[in-house]
């Protein structure tokens, strides 16, 4: 710690600190438009001036380092003054149209105008315009507005990998740009409206919707994906207007995905309402109750699952499974072969492990930029502050930082995982605190990612292993140990219940195969949207649910932290929740009346919520010799092809299917 003196009180900050970080360090405020936390200091706007003792001049204080027994003073008349100037020079060329900007409100040129600027001018000329940019279908531009602080340039670079944003021409002329004729193709693009001082770049989906004064506030939480980011949900009425991202630094920092900040429109297109089009008994909720009751004590059941249900309604569908011999959960996938090796008590790595000093990195079957792209944020900003290297194994695709792609058959992926790659095993066993990112690929080829994080443990126990999964709940499906698909069960029931499935070839033509062997099969469709690419015969019943943003949920995210959403609107029509459905059906079933009892059973009976892990070495046996999944020469790939369209609510998402038709063609720009 070092002393240094501000406003003639003494404070001890710590070192290697710049003067504006020090002042927020003890609490005082300093105003600035250029400086942000995670960009490089660039020092252009001149608004964090201060008075240095002995210094004749006011100095930039984002671009100075603190020394010891340095004197700082923020609120000098001289100060002042410069702020006063440097507002007015800001204001030359920007328009005065604050009562149509989008940012009004909330906009860091108003607050700083009101409280430092004057209230006359000296500037009697034209004011100069420029021409907007074409972003795409996510970032509205008025350049005009543009102050050019470059946090979009400096993001664009530095963050997001995509050298979009650029200061073009000098002097009065100067203006920010795209130095080529494209789109702004980046999965964290929208991050750059929450950076922006000014209303120079906005949101097109909020543009004229509600000002922010109008817009009530809740927090919540991201589940598009298995990072779990936190994320605040602004409403007006009954309707939700934008997402913004709440800072946490142990998770998303102050980023959030494209899919999470635009996809709330699916909340409202294409939802599932009403219970009129079923048969005459199952009209309303009283007589669905009794009939899903009949159905599981006397048929034979098959619950079709997605991997973004949420923890509560997992934990009753297992409670129901282990009572009733005749109920079967199954986890619905493109691929039909799942992992059976699930333990519970696995050690996850946390997020922030990755903030810890390593050397090496290997991404397997995934692309990283698709499955967590704030994971891929992080993983840039480590490459360019830091000597380390990046290995792919798996198929190449087009990374925003430099990696050295490796295409191993799995087969010889094992061999990496034991030690025995002559190439790529030193890399592994050389270096300490060595990151691993395992997409979801793996599991669909016999291997689990639980049983391979214990088993690179034990060869390199300072091992960062994180599993980078497609859904928000997927490792709690892998809790509750729902995880396996058998096809032959399924086609063998009498009824099949699809929860919160996303609609794919594969479920159409299961649902077309089950329906053919007996006329008296019967499809539940439980869902919060409608269907529309499947056959309207093949779903008998259809029975509306809560989304996400109308009950509370708990998700497990990749690094196996329980996180809730919040109830931000009430239900659309005749939709209830999943969870309190479930409940009744256990309650009514079992007269049981106590939600401890899931955790109960857990303790007494762990064998029925999960299977005793196997180590990577016993997979090597006959049957797994001769398993085609396994030993093929299929590349080892992502799961993921379309960013924008990757869940069952962006699929429902008019922005998002925007996003994914501009992703396919150029744009131009000018």
């Amino acid at each position: 710690m070092i002393k240094v003196e501000i406003n003639s009180v003494e404070f001890f900050v710590q070192p290697n600190m710049s003067v504006l970080e020090a002042c927020k360090y003890v609490g005082i405020h300093v105003p600035r438009f250029c400086y942000h936390e995670t960009l490089s200091v660039a020092g252009n706007c001149r608004m964090c001036l201060v008075e240095i003792g002995n210094s004749p001049k006011p100095v930039a204080s984002c671009a100075l380092p603190i020394l010891n027994n340095m004197k700082i003073f923020v609120d000098t008349p001289l100060v002042k003054k410069a702020r006063e100037n440097v507002i007015e020079l800001l204001l030359l060329n920007h328009p005065l149209d604050c009562p149509i900007c989008d940012q009004a409100g909330e906009c860091d040129l108003q607050d700083q105008t009101k409280q430092f600027g004057s209230n006359h001018h000296r500037f009697f000329f034209t004011r100069r315009g420029v021409e907007d940019k074409n972003c795409g279908s996510l970032i509205k531009t008025i350049m005009t507005r543009c102050i050019h602080c470059t946090r979009c340039v400096r993001f664009s670079s530095e963050i997001a990998g995509v050298d979009f944003f650029g200061t073009l021409n000098r002097g009065t002329s100067t203006e920010i740009g795209s130095y080529t004729v494209k789109s702004f193709n980046s999965e964290i693009s929208g991050n750059v409206i929450d950076l922006c001082p000014v209303g120079a770049l906005t949101s097109k989906p909020y543009a004229f919707k509600a000002r922010p004064w109008e817009a009530r506030i809740s927090e919540s939480l991201d589940i598009t994906d298995s990072t779990g980011s936190n994320i605040y949900v602004n409403f007006k009425e009954s309707e939700i207007i934008r997402v913004l991202p709440k800072i946490n630094n142990q998770i998303n920092l102050n980023l959030i995905s494209d899919k999470t900040r635009f996809s709330y429109d699916n909340n409202s297109f294409n939802r599932l309402i009403s219970l009129k089009d079923n048969h005459d008994s199952l009209k309303n909720w009283s007589g669905i109750i009794p009939e899903l009751e009949a159905l599981l004590s006397n048929k034979k059941v098959s619950f079709l699952l997605d991997s973004s249900l949420d923890l509560d309604s997992l934990l009753y569908l297992k409670l129901l499974a282990n009572k009733n011999k005749n109920l079967s959960l199954h986890s619905f996938s493109d691929s039909y072969k799942k992992s059976s090796n699930i333990f519970v008590n696995w050690l996850l790595n946390k997020i922030e492990d990755l903030h810890s000093t390593s050397k090496i990195c290997f991404i397997i079957s995934s692309n990283i930029r698709f499955e967590s792209s704030i994971i891929n944020a992080k993983l840039r900003l480590k490459f360019s502050k830091e000597n380390i290297n990046f290995f792919n194994l798996g198929l190449k695709y087009k990374s925003n930082f430099e990696l050295n792609f490796v295409n191993l058959s799995l087969s010889n992926l094992l061999l990496f995982f034991e030690g025995k790659n002559k190439i790529l095993s030193k890399f592994f066993l050389k270096f300490k605190n060595p990151i691993f990112c395992v997409g979801e690929n793996l599991d669909s080829r016999g291997l689990s990612i639980i049983t391979i994080n214990n088993f690179l443990k034990q060869l390199q126990p300072s091992s960062i292993v994180l599993g980078i999964l497609k859904n928000s709940n997927s490792y709690g499906l892998r809790y509750t140990n729902i995880g396996i698909f058998d096809k032959n069960s399924i086609l063998s029931s009498s009824v099949i219940v699809c929860i919160n499935l996303k609609e794919t070839l594969s479920l159409s033509s299961l649902l077309s195969s089950f329906k053919k062997m007996d006329i008296e099969n019967k499809v539940f469709w439980l869902n919060t949207h409608d269907t529309r690419s499947l056959n309207k015969s093949l779903i008998d019943y259809k029975i509306p649910l809560l989304s996400e943003y109308e009950e509370e949920q708990l998700h497990i995210n990749l690094e196996g932290r329980i996180q809730k959403t919040s109830k931000v609107l009430s239900g659309i029509g005749d939709s209830r929740s999943l969870k309190q459905l479930l409940k009744i059906l256990y309650n009514n079933s079992f007269s049981t009346t106590n939600e401890a009892d899931f955790y109960t059973e857990l303790l007494l009976s762990p064998k029925k919520f999960n299977k005793n892990f196997k180590l990577l070495s016993n997979l090597l046996i006959k049957d797994y010799y001769g398993a085609t999944d396994l030993f093929n020469f299929y590349p080892i790939k992502s799961v993921l092809e379309d960013f924008y369209l990757s869940t069952k609510s962006t699929k429902f998402s008019k922005i998002m299917s925007q996003c994914s038709q501009d992703f396919r063609k150029s744009i131009t720009n000018f």
